[in-house]
Parts: C-alpha cells; structure tokens; sequence
C-alpha cells in the first residue's frame, strides 16, 4: 500500500500546464512581468474577488514585501502559533515580533491579547488566519485603529476564503498569501500581496523588482521578489479547479469531523463557516496520546504532521523566550490528518477508524 502524506498538491491535467508553457518557449519571455504573470494576476483578482493582486516568487518575500511597503520598524506583534517564516520575515526586514497568545478554540491569534501586548513601540499587527479560518478581522481592526497602528495579515493559507461578502485577504493594510505546492491554489512554489489602495499596491511592485518605478527610476530600496513564468503557468492551469478543489475539501473535512466526533477524548478548531477547510487538525487529550498516534499511524504507512509545533515563541535561537501557554499547549497536543483533493474518502474512513481505535486504547490503560 503506498504511503498517505499530510498533504499532496491538487495539480491541473498536465497537458493543460504543457500547452501554457509552449507559449513561454516560444516567446522566450521567463520572467520580469510577463504576460502569464500578469495573467494569473488578473485572473486571480477576477476569480477570487481581489482588490488587486501583486504575484510573487514565495510567501516569506510577500510578508517581507509588505513590511517594507507599510515602512514598519518597530514592535509587530504576531501569534506564536503559525511556521516559522512568519518570524522569518519580521526578523529579516529589523522589526521584532512580539507575541500574543492564541484563543484555544480557533486557534487563531487572541484580540484581547493582542491589545494587551500594544507599547509605544508597536507599529503593526500581523495575525495568521490558522488553516484558513478567519481571524477576528473587526475586533483587530478595531485595536489597530484606536492606536495608530498597521495591519498585515500573513493570509498564507487563506486563499479561496470569503468572509462577509469579500475575500478575506482583501482585510488589513495588505493581506500576504501562499501559492506553495502545498496550499488550496499552488504555482510550486509562489506568494502574492492584496493592497488596501492603489498607492500600497504600486509600493509593492516597485519592490518586487529592485526599487524601479514604471519609468524605470529607482526610487526605493527593493529585491527580487518575482514570480516566473512558468510559476505563474502552473498557477493559472491550477486556478481553474480552485472550485472544485474547495469543494472536495470540505466534503472529506465535513467526513472526517462527524466519524472521529465520536470521541469525546478528541477537540477540534472552532472554524468560521467560511473557512476553506483546508487541513485537518484534531487536538489530542495530551502530547503522550498525540506521539502515541502519530508513531501508530506511521507504522501504518500514514503521515499526520504537527503544525504547528513547537510554539515558535520557543525557538530561542532567533527570538527571546515569550511564555505563551495556550499555544505551548495546543502545539504538543495538535495533529493534522492527511487532507488533499487526490486523497480517496475511503481512506479518510480508513485513518477516522484507526485514530479511534488507537485513542480508545491509549485512554483505557492497561
């Protein structure tokens, strides 16, 4: 029997992406903006109901981008709940990332938190929409408005996400996304920013491309921030069953909450509706029951991972130790069950089943 990962990318028919790649050849145009980026571009904001979108060559480089188009230095508080690029990007653009802890249930960034943790050296908030559940966008908002301060989602696994009539990368100052092989929408590897304005929106395509303006006048510090074309190709042939992608990802996230629901030993996100289910996490009664699981499973030939762990405000090596307990917690505790468009129903009955059968044991005891 072959190997469940976590996850596996949703991919368009091959010849589809071949047929839009032979237009690259012949052109011989591979980046600097080409017509296929400003196609995925365009498709993206009609598709997905975007302000504006600037395509880029990962997600990490469109937090970064958006930290210099927001000219942040300072405090940007964040949740330590989420992957280390996150820190990553705040570190690499000399701001420092101050946490807030996490609400247990949506495990998304806790408001209350967040406005206990504003000093005067707090410039921005960059809260993380967990596995495509939507933040407290109103109440954060609310918080930054009443002191002055930015908002730059990292929005990484939010793609395909409404959330009271818009997209919900279209909140905040500017919303950075994910076009990794392992998200809902994949170029390979790829990110994008959504601006607020024009103005934000201009900034970061000066940025993307070493600082020159459309007249090609260097006007600020920027990098190469890119996506190619043949990124940008696989992006479009894969947009096109975004659609159907969401879809079949409710239906085996809907399939695996009402089997292992039976549980009561288990716990589960508390997730908006307009969520875009697009991992599966369960929380474990304890890290022992968690480990025990995960080792049982990989016996098996089945590959939970668990995101995200550890807490990234214990990653000491390139932050000072932050004590955040709820999310030190949930990160010990928390599995994310294999989830992906070629993945078969069966075998999400087949993994509800053993999950079950193993937390049954583990809590009987001897």
């Amino acid at each position: 029997m072959n190997p469940i990962y976590v996850t596996q990318p949703t991919l368009a028919p091959l010849p589809e992406v071949t047929a839009l790649l032979e237009g690259v050849w012949a052109s011989g145009i591979m980046t600097h903006n080409g017509p296929l980026v400003q196609r995925f571009e365009r498709e993206c904001v009609e598709q997905l109901g975007l302000r504006q979108m600037v395509a880029v060559n990962n997600g990490t480089i469109a937090i970064q981008m958006a930290i210099q188009a927001l000219e942040l230095r300072g405090e940007i508080i964040t949740t330590p709940f989420t992957f280390v690029a996150s820190i990553n990007a705040i570190l690499w653009e000399h701001c420092t990332p101050v946490f807030a802890d996490i609400d247990p249930a949506t495990l998304n960034i806790d408001p209350e938190k967040v406005e206990a943790a504003v000093t005067s050296r707090t410039v921005a908030i960059m809260p993380v929409h967990v596995f495509g559940n939507p933040c407290e966008v109103e109440r954060i908002q609310a918080i930054a408005n009443a002191h002055g301060l930015k908002v730059l989602y990292d929005a990484a696994h939010a793609v395909g996400v409404d959330y009271k009539g818009q997209s919900l990368l279209n909140y905040g100052d500017i919303s950075a996304t994910s076009f990794h092989a392992t998200k809902m929408l994949n170029t390979a590897e790829g990110g994008g920013c959504v601006a607020a304005n024009a103005e934000l929106h201009e900034r970061l395509k000066e940025i993307r491309f070493f600082g020159y303006n459309e007249r090609k006048e260097i006007v600020r510090n920027g990098f190469n921030g890119k996506m190619t074309e043949v990124h940008a190709a696989v992006g479009i042939a894969n947009l096109a069953y975004l659609p159907q992608a969401l879809a079949d990802r409710k239906k085996k996230y809907m399939l695996y909450k009402t089997l292992l629901s039976e549980c009561q030993d288990l716990a589960f996100q508390r997730i908006n509706l307009s969520a875009n289910y697009s991992y599966f996490p369960v929380i474990f009664p304890s890290e022992p029951v968690a480990l025990y699981v995960e080792r049982q499973l990989q016996a098996s030939g089945i590959f939970p991972r668990r995101y995200f762990y550890p807490s990234v405000n214990t990653y000491t090596a390139i932050v000072p130790y932050q004590p955040m307990p709820v999310s030190e917690d949930i990160a010990k505790r928390i599995l994310c069950l294999p989830l992906y468009y070629a993945l078969a129903e069966a075998d999400v009955e087949r993994i509800a089943a053993v999950v079950l059968k193993l937390v049954g044991q583990v809590m009987k005891g001897p």
